[in-house]
């Protein structure tokens, strides 16, 4: 437990440190101003959310082939993660838009494509929240991801194949790279430790259900 502290007192410091960097240390970008800022915390989220949903398909094909209610809980417990990172991305980005192009949403690939991955991945959350605990729904769940999984390649390939409107990496100084990559540091941080927490929950949680169906079962 004790590496567990140090490591959550690191990532509060990494967070404070994160902020000062954005907001202190890294130049005004030319073109978008002080709102080019938001990309700091925007691209590593968008990262982490991909980096969430990649280790529930790992976990999710895992339970397919073994049946195995570790590989299980390790994926909805990483799509959990995935979804907080993606409200940060879904939350920025259109805070960006505003300030950019004066409206909060625009229908582009990058975007369009971006939205239907999140709400993929909360259909999962939704099923495995309230549609039982069965076998079916675990699967379908599980099917649901590894199915869903792929379309990060077309988020990340729609700029490039299908145009739009959503900005580039250009014009960025060294400066800024290591802000950025600095932040992804933190917050690759802070994901890892809600990872652990929520798996661990999620382990704790199955075997508590698993003691009350066997005191259930020496009662009858």
């Amino acid at each position: 437990m004790k590496p567990f502290r140090v490591a959550t007192v690191l990532a509060a410091l990494g967070v404070i440190a994160a902020h000062y960097l954005v907001f202190i240390y890294a130049p005004m970008e030319k073109t978008m101003g002080a709102s080019q800022r938001i990309f700091y915390f925007h691209v590593p989220s968008a990262m982490l959310f991909y980096l969430g949903i990649a280790c529930c398909f790992v976990g999710s094909l895992g339970y397919l082939l073994t049946r195995k209610a570790r590989w299980d809980v390790f994926a909805h417990a990483a799509a959990e993660v995935a979804l907080v990172f993606g409200v940060v991305v879904l939350v920025t980005g259109p805070l960006w838009a505003k300030a950019a192009w004066s409206v909060w949403w625009k229908w582009e690939p990058c975007l369009t494509t971006m939205a239907i991955l999140f709400l993929i991945f909360c259909a999962y959350w939704a099923l495995r929240s309230f549609g039982g605990r069965s076998d079916g729904v675990r699967t379908f769940a599980a099917v649901l991801a590894v199915l869903g999984t792929p379309n990060i390649y077309f988020v990340h390939e729609a700029v490039k194949r299908w145009g739009g409107v959503h900005p580039p990496s250009v014009g960025i100084t060294s400066e800024m790279r290591m802000v950025k990559w600095t932040c992804f540091g933190v917050l690759t941080l802070v994901f890892t430790l809600l990872l652990i927490l929520r798996y661990r929950t999620r382990r704790e949680g199955l075997a508590v259900l698993t003691l009350k169906r066997r005191f259930a079962r020496l009662k009858a």
